[in-house]
């Protein structure tokens, strides 16, 4: 009869207990319920949906993910209910080994509001924001001849306003005519500015700071009802 290696059963047995234990600890982790997710916000714009919002957003079938075991969990179903929000840029849901659920969400960017029959936001890719309860963006107002499914001209003089230091600061209004031609208001002067077309837009607005800078300085903004830029090489003024 052969001698019985004990060593050897105690291996077996060891690594028997193992795997019980593994097996056990993977299954309780699996419905293990996520618990509150951590909701992170990214970039400079924080203001227009709160942590609230985005938790309502979290749902799997019609259930709060903080209620639902990791094993159920779908990431790519919630990053796709995030992002189908008109207030989100961009999100991220991802899962940490212990089971706790992180949310980055990114918001869009407002750099016009439209104010006609309709009133919503364009953000800084041109597309549509609607206004949010939690905060108001100071940006110009957009007025006129204006469509949803028709932004494009009205963007690219936004965007240009909004990198534009002198600009940013001092447009308060932007108005599409039936032409598609852009007018626009400054802060602090009554006067109109009629821009015209985009074509050779940098050196409308460059003539339209020198323009400026002289008139106050002179002290005279006041004296005029619109002020012409629609030929590139100078600026036309009519008096009130």
């Amino acid at each position: 009869m052969s001698k019985i290696n004990f060593n050897y059963i105690k291996v077996i047995g060891l690594l028997v207990l193992v795997s019980f234990l593994f097996a056990f600890s993977n299954q309780r982790n699996k419905v293990r319920k996520v618990g509150d997710p951590k909701i992170t916000f990214l970039g400079a714009n924080r203001m227009f949906i709160t942590e609230v919002n985005v938790s309502k957003l979290l749902i799997l079938n019609e259930e709060p993910v903080a209620e639902l075991p990791k094993e159920v969990i779908d990431l790519n179903a919630l990053e796709t209910a995030l992002n189908s929000n008109p207030m989100i840029k961009q999100a991220e849901v991802f899962m940490s080994v212990n089971g706790g659920l992180t949310a980055e969400v990114e918001q869009k960017k407002p750099i016009a509001r439209v104010h006609t029959n309709a009133s919503y936001y364009i953000d800084d890719e041109g597309g549509f924001m609607p206004l949010s309860v939690n905060y108001a963006a100071r940006v110009p107002l957009v007025t006129g001849n204006i469509k949803k499914n028709k932004l494009e001209t009205v963007y690219q003089f936004a965007k240009f306003a909004d990198e534009d230091d002198f600009l940013k600061k001092h447009v308060i209004e932007i108005h599409q005519n039936e032409d598609d031609t852009i007018d626009f208001k400054i802060r602090k002067s009554n006067f109109k500015v009629h821009l015209g077309t985009l074509k050779n837009l940098e050196k409308k607005i460059n003539n339209f700071k020198a323009f400026y800078q002289k008139a106050f300085k002179d002290q005279i903004l006041d004296h005029y009802d619109v002020v012409n830029l629609k030929f590139d090489k100078q600026v036309i003024c009519t008096k009130k």
